[in-house]
């Protein structure tokens, strides 16, 4: 089997035009990376993985008959890489030119990194938020939450998404948003793939933190960069996206923090639904922008439910 410098494994659900916009930014990296291309479509329906046999013949394309989450669909194109590092990227992303490149050759000049990531940036322009420190119990608690909606700037958050250390330099992190991450291949092989039992949301953090207490570590690259729209397949179902992220959070916090801060955590949860259940539910009777509302309590609704399943 040959063994090339960089595996792609790319997923797409229900982005056709992003994942064209992502395989031309790849086609066009071929030229200064040895590197193979694998589309996982997650049963999309929508003509994608056809798109990608016709006009990407250089894509492997994989075609899932439902939809397998993202970690599960990453795992089906990693299983069958055979390069020393592995990329693992969103359909919505895009590598500027070089930033390919620029991954592989710092993973090479240090060997004890098991994941490189690049500077993230919204089509716009615009830095997007990449790099973390691993969430306390308090962090938990505070982000995506009512604490963080109406005290943004809080210490815990800004502890968590470094705000303390800029993003225009080189430096080793706890770990990196999952749109784009390049990794060494040995690494993978002594600490393992996704966790499979992550749907979606939290995966790459799980990740991370397996190879940081395997003694790897995690390093973030501004020099390369990547385009990154962000939410582009989970922004079709905002109902899916609350409740896939909830139940992730709640897995990562039993798997790392344990079952009784879970418990804790999803009876908090709940309480924030109820709370923003009969906010917009007073807004909608005051006549506000009922449809928005109405949008908003089913949102509301189905991850209540889903919470209280746990």
């Amino acid at each position: 089997m040959t063994v090339i410098e960089l595996s792609v494994s790319v997923i797409s659900y229900r982005t056709p035009v992003l994942l064209k916009q992502c395989l031309e930014a790849l086609e066009a990296e071929r030229t200064s990376v040895d590197l193979d291309v694998t589309v996982v479509d997650n049963a999309s329906g929508d003509g994608s993985a056809d798109m990608v046999a016709d006009q990407f013949p250089w894509a492997r394309i994989i075609r899932n008959r439902r939809n397998v989450g993202f970690g599960a669909a990453h795992n089906q194109a990693l299983r069958r890489a055979t390069g020393r590092y592995w990329l693992v990227l969103n359909s919505d992303a895009a590598p500027r030119p070089g930033a390919l490149r620029v991954l592989v050759d710092f993973l090479e000049a240090n060997p004890r990194v098991a994941v490189a990531g690049p500077r993230l940036r919204y089509p716009d322009g615009t830095v997007q938020p990449s790099r973390r420190r691993f969430p306390t119990v308090a962090t938990l608690f505070v982000e995506s939450t009512q604490i963080q909606r109406f005290i943004p700037r809080n210490p815990v958050l800004q502890r968590y998404y470094l705000a303390d250390r800029s993003d225009d330099e080189p430096q080793d992190v706890d770990w990196l948003v999952g749109a784009c991450l390049c990794a060494r291949a040995a690494a993978a092989a002594e600490v393992g793939l996704f966790d499979e039992s992550f749907f979606m949301y939290s995966e790459e953090l799980d990740w991370c933190r397996r190879f940081r207490a395997a003694g790897w570590r995690v390093a973030y690259v501004p020099s390369a960069e990547v385009v990154h729209l962000e939410g582009g397949s989970s922004r079709l179902d905002l109902v899916a996206r609350d409740k896939m992220f909830q139940a992730s959070k709640l897995r990562y916090t039993a798997k790392w923090h344990g079952r009784w801060v879970a418990h804790a955590l999803r009876a908090y949860l709940v309480l924030e639904y109820v709370a923003r259940g009969m906010e917009e539910g007073v807004k909608l009777a005051l006549g506000s922008r009922v449809p928005e509302r109405r949008a908003r309590l089913r949102v509301i609704g189905r991850g209540l439910r889903a919470t209280l399943r746990g």
